[in-house]
């Protein structure tokens, strides 16, 4: 039993060194990419509350272009593949925290909630982990966007050039280097009301954001778009989408 354990622990560690390679290879990576970030108007009130971004998997690539605003608390699942990703995030610079919703869900929930009112951080969740089906919202960010006294923002993602894995359950998009991508920050959601309808309403918004981000993507110049690791943070650029296009 002790060799297994110690077996498992040499496993998770191994993981972990790759993340990091992996993680400072996706910093390289992103530092290249070429950002316009829509930011809805209806933010600009809620900059003092804790924002708990949700987005479809398969759509993160360019959402990790966006600089985010402040300290971004994660999610990460207590598995090998959790290890290497926890890893790699953390070069990128989120605040991971561990769990599942299989084992130590509510814990690492918890934990995330913590970090939040602590430090006074964001969080972010891709709303239809960890396995799907692709697009169906999960409960997770809604309890904590309650417990941290915060709102949902729903996010979604465009670009130029790359490829998306048709065959994975989460489509997940890959940005070439050097590419112009749009990441669009909707409108925010308030997390109080009847579960089955935030889910819905948040399912909507997501879908949303990625069809505005699509559609800034297709009508936007390519001279409207930041230098490569010019990315900015999260302050309001615009009036909504439609300014976008002047």
């Amino acid at each position: 039993m002790r060799g297994r354990s110690r077996r498992l622990a040499a496993a998770h560690l191994g993981r972990g060194l790759i993340g990091i390679v992996a993680g400072v290879l996706a910093r390289i990576w992103l530092a290249t990419l070429r950002v316009r970030v829509d930011v809805a108007p209806g933010l600009a009130a809620t900059q003092g509350r804790p924002w708990v971004l949700a987005f479809f998997h398969g759509t993160q690539w360019p959402l990790l272009a966006w600089r985010r605003r402040r300290a971004t608390f994660v999610l990460v699942s207590l598995s090998l593949d959790g290890s290497l990703q926890a890893s790699a995030l953390g070069v990128l610079g989120f605040r991971v925290v561990r769990g599942s919703s299989s084992r130590g869900g509510l814990r690492g929930l918890a934990a995330m909630v913590h970090g939040i009112r602590r430090w006074g951080g964001d969080a972010a969740f891709a709303v239809d982990g960890p396995r799907g089906p692709y697009g169906i919202v999960k409960g997770g960010a809604a309890l904590a966007a309650r417990a941290s006294g915060g709102v949902l923002v729903p996010m979604g993602s465009a670009f130029a050039r790359g490829v998306t894995v048709a065959r994975a359950w989460d489509r997940f998009g890959i940005a070439w280097p050097f590419s112009r991508v749009v990441v669009c920050l909707g409108a925010p959601l308030d997390p109080a009301g009847a579960d089955d309808v935030l889910r819905d309403d948040l399912r909507t918004a997501i879908v949303a954001a990625n069809d505005v981000a699509r559609q800034l993507l297709g009508e936007l110049s390519p001279a409207r778009f930041d230098a490569p690791g010019g990315r900015e943070s999260a302050g309001i650029r615009r009036a909504g989408a439609a300014a976008a296009t002047k």
